[in-house]
């Protein structure tokens, strides 16, 4: 597949949210590399892939007119795995040389659900069962990076090596499954190729080297992450940027913020004051300014209490 065209260039031109969040489910890289397990974007086999000017064109159509793309995201879910999951159906219905079958397609076994697969497409190689996710991990302090069940959720209860298996052994051989027979056949007589495309940041200790996990992407997106206990040692070294806390929701495409929202050092500081010693990580950015007065993400880490992940232990 030809190289898309760069992410921070395309992120650069838009500013609505939402346009901004589906440019960077479409461009930005996955976490991994393809070594261990099916490896496939979904546009590799569009026009767009070999002539990204059409799909730039497509992009700065949606910032003149979101009024579809928001429509479409306010009919789904707004957890975060489905709400990217929205953002590429929205796209790959629009695609060139792309027809998608289906999204989210229950599969049954005697009147029980086992599975569904995220997308089932057809493009110029053939009936394509593809897996999507959005992942955020936290490295390790004291154990091997490079063993990805060492890599946490933000809230311990996740690890990068079982999502690995659940999609290895679980998702991934869905369509090949022979429960999944009569639900494909009414779309197609093909037998679909499964891979997946998975994104996401890594985000690795401040206080100690950590080494990336096996299997990823060496281009991944990545950020850090620091016990509550260092975050006066880490602004009084970072006082250049602004920081702020950002909703769930916008954790995917980089934070572009006007100026007029903007936390002042003081909201940031009340608010870390009323935040309990025990609360869930936050996900934090730091902001710049830019030439044209917003303020741009120049990096973004996650604040976790001192004692965690105590409820974490290895499997």
């Amino acid at each position: 597949m030809n190289a898309l065209p760069p992410l921070c260039d395309v992120l650069s031109e838009l500013r609505h949210p939402a346009v901004r969040d589906l440019a960077w489910a479409l461009l930005a890289p996955s976490l991994l590399d393809g070594s261990s397990v099916a490896v496939r974007h979904p546009l590799a086999a569009s026009a767009w892939a070999h002539r990204p000017g059409q799909l730039l064109d497509w992009l700065h159509h949606q910032q003149r007119d979101s009024q579809a793309l928001q429509q479409f995201l306010a009919a789904g879910s707004s957890r975060l795995g489905r709400y990217y999951e929205r953002l590429w159906q929205f796209a790959l219905e629009q695609a060139p040389d792309i027809q998608l079958l289906a999204a989210n397609l229950p599969i049954r076994e005697r009147g029980r659900t086992v599975g569904e697969l995220d997308l089932l497409l057809r493009d110029e190689q053939g009936l394509q069962h593809l897996e999507l996710a959005i992942k955020l991990y936290l490295g390790p302090e004291q154990l091997s990076g490079e063993d990805p069940q060492h890599w946490l959720g933000p809230a311990s209860e996740d690890r990068l090596g079982l999502k690995l298996q659940h999609l290895q052994q679980h998702q991934l051989p869905l369509s090949r499954n022979p429960a999944a027979a009569s639900a494909l056949a009414e779309l197609s007589d093909e037998l679909p190729t499964a891979s997946l495309w998975l994104g996401g940041y890594l985000f690795y200790p401040n206080a100690v080297a950590c080494a990336a996990p096996t299997g990823t992407r060496a281009q991944h997106l990545r950020g850090c992450w620091l016990h509550r206990r260092d975050w006066v040692q880490w602004l009084a070294e970072h006082s250049d940027a602004r920081w702020q806390p950002l909703a769930r929701h916008a954790w995917l495409a980089p934070a572009r913020v006007e100026e007029s929202q903007v936390w002042t050092p003081a909201q940031l500081a009340e608010w870390l004051q009323q935040l309990p010693d025990t609360a869930a990580a936050q996900l934090l950015v730091g902001l710049r300014p830019d030439d044209s007065g917003d303020w741009q993400e120049s990096q973004r880490l996650f604040l976790v209490s001192d004692e965690w992940p105590k409820s974490a232990t290895p499997h």
